[in-house]
């Protein structure tokens, strides 16, 4: 199968970088976005200012409104967003081709993971899923950066790796689609936690702990789904863990310094904070947890926090109180 054309959906700083670096690669991409204007002003400079302000993208991007054929699509909207997305769209535009999942959370309600959200609403697409250590400004730079792709098929998951990889993104094909998923989701919801002990000057410590066990916490997760905690020694789940729990860039750990403050979810998001996947998940990683009888302490108390169900001192002094067992 020709892999030439690749059509992104979703015009947000993520699904630009990963235009960038599909036109990097050398594929021929459509950037499809919500807004006529914006779409006529990426086309007219080669620039999304709404997204990924001064960054200049390559000449082998246009911008459209309307979804468009191509050999390869990218879904790159939030994940709370993907099913909306899918319904919009004719379900034979993606018959048979590779769909790519780069939203990183789980569904609200469903609990579902976004490859379920498209076996469930377009059966005949094929799923793969991208995850792993990336920050959008540093994908569309041309920064270094190496992720996870993982699909079903060893072959068809390598030859997809290699029309996306271009001098500077590096996609490892896996073949572990429910590690990949889980690792993605989760990290965003640890990440809320890291950043609430940086605001709340808890200690490097504390921080460098909450890893740990989340790290743990996660492979029981990733276990009972089904997955290989193998996945997590990887891109997916170590670097991409490390990544945002560690970096002021992410927005999940942003909003969880926020948190760590003082302040409330709905005061930091009436303030204009940028979407933090976690805050969605968080949640329902909880109920999931609940579901498959997972002990989850940390996903657990991040969702108390989330809420406001509890302060930060509180949640604290639980965790620190739980008895004391063998780490392995």
């Amino acid at each position: 199968m020709a892999l030439e054309t690749v059509a992104v959906l979703g015009g947000g700083a993520w699904g630009t970088a990963l235009a960038q670096a599909a036109a990097m690669a050398g594929r021929k991409v459509t950037l499809v976005l919500r807004n006529e204007a914006q779409a006529d002003a990426v086309n007219a400079t080669h620039t999304n200012e709404a997204a990924l302000p001064g960054q200049i993208l390559l000449p082998n991007i246009s911008a459209s409104t309307a979804p468009v054929p191509a050999d390869i699509f990218i879904l790159a909207v939030p994940a709370q967003a993907t099913r909306t997305l899918l319904t919009s769209l004719e379900p034979q535009l993606l018959a048979g081709k590779p769909v790519v999942l780069s939203a990183k959370g789980l569904e609200t309600g469903t609990l579902a993971r976004q490859s379920e959200i498209l076996a469930d609403m377009t059966p005949e697409a094929v799923g793969y899923v991208l995850s792993g250590p990336s920050f959008a400004a540093d994908v569309a730079a041309g920064r270094p950066t190496a992720v996870t792709l993982a699909g079903d098929d060893a072959s068809a998951t390598s030859d997809l790796a290699t029309a996306l990889a271009g001098p500077s993104f590096r996609p490892y094909a896996a073949d572990d689609r429910i590690g990949v998923e889980v690792a993605g989701s989760l990290k965003n919801v640890y990440a809320l936690a890291c950043g609430a002990v940086e605001g709340a000057n808890l200690g490097a410590s504390a921080r460098s702990a909450l890893i740990a066990r989340g790290y743990a916490e996660m492979a029981r997760m990733v276990h009972a789904l089904g997955g290989s905690a193998h996945t997590l020694t990887g891109l997916a789940g170590l670097g991409d863990l490390t990544l945002t729990c560690t970096s002021v860039q992410s927005r999940n750990y942003q909003f969880g310094m926020a948190l760590g403050a003082g302040r409330k979810t709905a005061d930091i998001l009436a303030g204009g904070a940028k979407l933090a996947e976690g805050v969605a998940t968080a949640p329902v990683a909880a109920a999931l947890a609940k579901s498959l009888d997972v002990d989850a302490p940390l996903i657990e108390a991040v969702d108390a926090f989330v809420a406001g169900r509890a302060d930060i001192a509180t949640i604290v002094a639980g965790l620190m109180s739980r008895p004391l067992k063998r780490e392995h």
